[in-house]
């Protein structure tokens, strides 16, 4: 049974993965790629930060299964350079682009006080994979300093002092929408875990990018930066009493030499751990953070069905969480439990990144199960789904990150596999 899926699988996504591409339009001067086809009822116009980033890795896998090298490539340079023109010189990379103009939600200027979100740190990422898969950065050769200035901005505005982590502005637009760690929570006040995943291996891709272009103390300089981020996750952020990474709260009042309350023992930490289990937890083990020890005890949190483990892979929140809420909802889309295509292949990649290949297997034949019924009920792919039934919960006609299960059936197989940086 699961060979039919995966040969439907490859079938739909080789023959549907165009539906993803989109001709310049409006202020969208290069050509690009949105998260679903035409007539889904989201995401069908517009150009996503992350969204783009895993379709730009789907791609390259179809091109490798098809024998068409370059396919894709006009895209996902476009879908590149389109951001890196809507970048202002303060180095503010706006989340989204639609034709009819970009969206910063408020004013995130150094004139205002740095107060919003901006585009998430995959954009370096997301050109380093173009760059390994063409052999050259001849391409962007250019624009490195506007990537340069954008991950300036990060630096500069998302860090915490006193614990060198990066924290989330608000909780707009932050990808996984309803993290507890984050939603609701009060304005630069989270040091996710998510957030500095991400950023570490940006800070490695950039770093990998000057490198190519013979800047090797440059590219050291920036891999430094990569590992006091690395060390700061690991000293502020692993759990050594759970054996996980957490989230960390930030919101702690500065210590106040005069009052008469605290200065007999003022505090001694910088930040508090926000002990919620959520599947981001895991991404320190994709990131390559974790060590072997460390991944270990992650994997059997991860095994455990009472939390995570469900039969279509992975829960995005553990089911013992008070949190734990199945309903649909877009806008925040729904991660409080529901199974995502995108969670899925995070943890298995993370999985087999640290030698757990039937724990990875196993996530990887879940998924494709997953989708096959999905593709074979409905004739489509869904946002996400009930964890325990595999049922669809809502988005008809969504692609984006689903179409990795097409790397995962490469990986299945033993042929050539696309990846992420």
């Amino acid at each position: 049974m699961i060979d039919r899926w995966m040969r439907l699988l490859e079938e739909h996504i080789h023959a549907h993965g165009v539906q993803m591409t989109r001709e310049p339009s409006g202020i969208l001067t290069h050509p690009y790629t949105v998260p679903s086809s035409p007539d889904s009822p989201y995401y069908s116009d517009a150009l996503w930060d992350w969204d783009s980033w895993f379709i730009s890795v789907v791609m390259g896998q179809i091109e490798a299964d098809l024998g068409e090298p370059g396919r894709f490539g006009a895209y996902e340079e476009g879908t590149i350079r389109n951001f890196l023109d809507h970048t202002d010189a303060d180095g503010v990379m706006p989340i989204l682009l639609k034709p009819g103009g970009p969206l910063l939600h408020g004013d995130p200027s150094r004139a205002a006080g740095f107060t919003e979100n901006m585009h998430k740190p995959v954009i370096a990422q997301q050109a380093a994979l173009l760059a390994r898969r063409r052999g050259n950065v001849d391409w962007l050769v250019d624009d490195l300093p506007v990537i340069e200035k954008f991950l300036e901005r990060y630096l500069e505005s998302h860090i915490h002092a006193e614990t060198g982590l990066a924290y989330w502005q608000t909780d707009f637009a932050v990808g996984v929408d309803n993290d507890p760690s984050v939603y609701y929570r009060p304005n630069r006040s989270t040091a996710s875990i998510y957030l500095n995943s991400l950023l570490y291996r940006e800070l490695l891709a950039y770093g990998s990018l000057l490198e190519d272009v013979d800047r090797l103390p440059d590219a050291n300089r920036w891999r430094g930066r990569a590992q006091d981020l690395a060390d700061a996750i690991n000293t502020h952020l692993w759990d050594e009493r759970d054996g996980t990474y957490y989230s960390a709260d930030l919101a702690l009042r500065e210590i106040d030499a005069d009052d008469w309350l605290h200065r007999g023992a003022p505090r001694a930490w910088s930040s508090v751990l926000l002990r919620i289990d959520n599947w981001s937890s895991f991404l320190p083990m994709w990131a390559g953070i974790a060590s072997q020890a460390q991944a270990e005890r992650m994997r059997g949190r991860l095994l455990d069905r009472r939390t995570f483990r469900a039969g279509y892979g992975v829960r995005t929140l553990s089911q013992l969480e008070k949190q734990y809420d199945l309903r649909a909802s877009n806008n925040p889309s729904n991660w409080l439990g529901p199974v995502w295509g995108i969670s899925n292949y995070l943890v298995f990649r993370g999985l087999a990144k640290y030698g757990f290949t039937d724990d990875a297997r196993a996530v990887a034949e879940e998924t494709v199960t997953l989708f096959g019924r999905d593709l074979e009920t409905t004739g489509s792919l869904h946002e996400y789904y009930h964890p325990d039934t595999g049922e669809p919960i809502m988005t008809r006609n969504f692609q984006n990150w689903n179409f990795l299960v097409l790397n995962m059936i490469a990986w299945l197989e033993d042929r050539p596999v696309v990846a992420e940086f």
